[in-house]
């Protein structure tokens, strides 16, 4: 039985979506809330476990949102929570007579300080329980306290927090400091009721992508065009066009004239003749093209 191929709404689309989402599915009551993890329990059924995990999925996103601070994808939380989420569902017993939602916080609440810690490269000591209550705990103390500066603490202040916390003054000094380190990341939130991260606020300066299939689309016809241009021109003129012109190391005239036992200024005047040629030529394609449906042209 696995829970976690379960498939739930995507985050990629923007959280503000994402939640929109997630309310369209129904909170289940105690009564169908067991119904359906006997159902899951006894037979495996997945079907049940998806209205279970669906029902739920608010919850993460309250959860993950009280760790919207540590500068990473609001997204990413989410997602990671709702793994929390199934790994709930999959080991549930409602005999026990604990509602779902009560159960799953604290496999939300793991899985999502698990996923701050390996993200937080700066964080080296938080495999240590000690240490992973005082990296999650730290700036609210400070907030209680009335610091809310990044800088350096007090000794007095550091040794408040080191017996809140039953650690000793050298790590919250050392935990303080790679807090206040901590890059800014484009993650990070606008403000903490935003859903807007720094990233969204960001111009992209490249062309949108219907842009840029317009101008490959736009390439493309072009070099359709001249291919069927050329095919006016006689073997010598199109020779001498694709080596003036279409290579990436152009030929000279005078060798070029050598080759057909001509003079240069023969050379060039073919070259002129033909290029004018095809000039006329593609500008006259251009004009009678026929654009259909997706933009292609009927005469090619």
């Amino acid at each position: 039985m696995n829970v976690s191929a379960i498939t739930v709404p995507a985050v990629d689309n923007g959280i503000a979506a994402y939640m929109r989402e997630i309310k369209k599915f129904p909170i289940l009551d105690a009564e169908e809330e067991y119904m359906l993890a006997q159902r899951w329990q006894a037979y495996g059924d997945t079907d049940a476990a998806h209205r279970m995990v669906t029902s739920h999925l608010r919850l993460v996103a309250k959860i993950a949102m009280g760790y919207r601070n540590y500068g990473l994808a609001i997204a990413d939380l989410i997602s990671e929570g709702n793994m929390g989420l199934m790994r709930a569902v999959k080991k549930f017993e409602p005999e026990r007579g604990v509602r779902l939602a009560t159960y799953a916080m604290w496999w939300i609440k793991a899985a999502i300080t698990e996923f701050i810690l390996a993200s937080w490269s700066l964080v080296k000591t938080g495999t240590v329980a000690a240490q992973k209550k005082l990296f999650f705990r730290l700036r609210r103390i400070k907030a209680q306290m009335g610091i809310y500066g990044e800088g350096d603490m007090s000794p007095e202040q550091v040794r408040h927090v080191a017996n809140e916390l039953s650690v000793n003054d050298k790590d919250v000094v050392d935990m303080n400091q790679r807090l206040s380190a901590r890059d800014a990341s484009l993650n990070a939130l606008v403000a903490e009721d935003s859903l807007v991260e720094r990233q969204d606020l960001l111009v992209d300066e490249a062309p949108n992508q219907e842009a840029r299939y317009a101008e490959v689309e736009e390439t493309n016809l072009k070099r359709r065009l001249l291919r069927k241009a050329m095919e006016i021109l006689n073997d010598r003129e199109r020779h001498i066009v694709t080596a003036r012109t279409l290579t990436s190391t152009p030929v000279t005239l005078e060798d070029l004239g050598r080759h057909y036992g001509v003079s240069r200024e023969r050379v060039r005047q073919i070259e002129a003749s033909a290029m004018a040629k095809l000039t006329q030529a593609v500008r006259s394609m251009w004009q009678s093209l026929e654009y259909v449906g997706t933009g292609e042209a009927t005469c090619l």
